[in-house]
């Protein structure tokens, strides 16, 4: 008996190995847990799009805070500009977009097409007596036009899914203000109310990472939207000097895919090239140049000064999390699986420092 309660290792092995066991098992009972899994589902995309929208917000409140205002009217005052903002661009933006998608998608054919003939214009470029370049613009055409009537039937038989979820939208955008109005008036007091669910002697510590944790979520959230946003809207002025169609989705794309750090810009930028090639080549560089420079711009200046060092975790690490996060829970992983694992790296950064704080007072 001492034996195995002196090695950790297998007895938190096991431990491991009984809870997996259970939750497999229990999955199986499907209706006690069917109903679980269902509330999750209908509350997981309002309030992780609120909770993306506090933390990007409330940096501004707790901005206004800081003139002497009140909280509550400083909550009114960004729940009012966010909603007239978000007005706005639905009206004004949206219905934009949806033609620039649609005529996009209508002229997937034509862009091939555009594609196909630059590339043949420097078909001059090869000469190497061993490639023939004509049989492989052939097999080529042959694949993107096969890939291209792939896309548009998938296209074609989802309008009749997402028409149906048109509204569960409507739910989702009429829920989502709510439960940010109340995450920005009782935030605090659910940071409080977390703190005393634990033991006196570990109130101070729960407190303490979870006011940690919150910084982490806050930079890393706050500083790369508005890092994105920076990017998306110098990527549309400048498709719109080099005359790239389709400007406001292209940047808006750019934009979005700039909130995964690395591979979001490659990512983003791809469509951009695309649509330019068939204007020209020369529009194509002058595309792949802009981006270059912007993001460029985006990870020597504007991530590092509103993200700061929030976001300190190696290269390598962050493609694997990538990889894994996408792998599992898809587009929802790769944005939010780095801010996850920031957040897990300074739970155990705080509570390794706590461990050899006391360790050193009891010495």
């Amino acid at each position: 008996m001492n034996t195995f309660k002196s090695s950790k290792l297998l007895f938190w092995t096991l431990w491991i190995l009984a809870v997996v066991l259970i939750v497999y098992y229990a999955t199986q009972i499907s209706f006690v847990f069917q109903p679980i899994f269902v509330l999750f589902s209908t509350l997981f995309i309002p309030v992780l799009s609120a909770g993306f929208l506090f933390y990007l917000l409330n940096p501004l409140i707790n901005l206004i805070e800081k003139l002497k205002i009140k909280r509550s009217y400083a909550i009114l005052l960004v729940m009012v500009l966010f909603l007239s903002g978000a007005a706005i661009f639905i009206i004004s933006m949206v219905p934009l977009l949806m033609n620039q998608l649609s005529d996009l998608i209508d002229n997937i054919p034509t862009i091939i097409s555009d594609i196909e003939a630059q590339t043949k214009d420097l078909a001059f470029l090869s000469s190497l007596d061993n490639v023939n370049v004509e049989e492989s613009l052939n097999q080529l055409n042959i694949s993107l036009n096969a890939l291209s009537k792939s896309f548009l039937f998938n296209i074609t038989s989802s309008i009749s899914s997402i028409i149906g979820k048109l509204a569960n939208l409507t739910i989702v955008l009429i829920t989502i203000p709510i439960i940010l109005f109340y995450m920005f008036h009782d935030g605090k007091k659910l940071q409080l109310s977390i703190t005393h669910l634990f033991p006196d002697k570990y109130q101070k510590h729960v407190f303490e990472l979870l006011h940690l944790t919150n910084d982490v979520i806050t930079a890393y959230i706050s500083g790369k939207g508005l890092a994105s946003i920076v990017v998306a809207v110098l990527l549309y002025f400048g498709f719109l000097l080099i005359g790239v169609p389709y400007t406001l989705l292209l940047a808006i794309i750019n934009g979005f895919t700039n909130l995964i750090p690395y591979v979001g810009p490659f990512i983003g930028g791809v469509p951009a090239v695309i649509v330019a090639l068939t204007i020209s080549p020369t529009a194509a560089i002058l595309t792949t140049l802009l981006i270059f420079v912007v993001q460029q711009l985006d990870a020597n200046l504007l991530t590092p000064k509103f993200v700061g060092k929030s976001l300190a975790i190696h290269p390598l690490t962050i493609i694997i999390i990538l990889l894994v996060a996408g792998k599992m829970l898809g587009i929802v992983g790769i944005i939010f699986g780095v801010p996850a694992f920031a957040v897990i790296k300074t739970v155990i950064a705080y509570l390794k420092n706590t461990r050899n704080a006391v360790k050193q007072q009891t010495m």
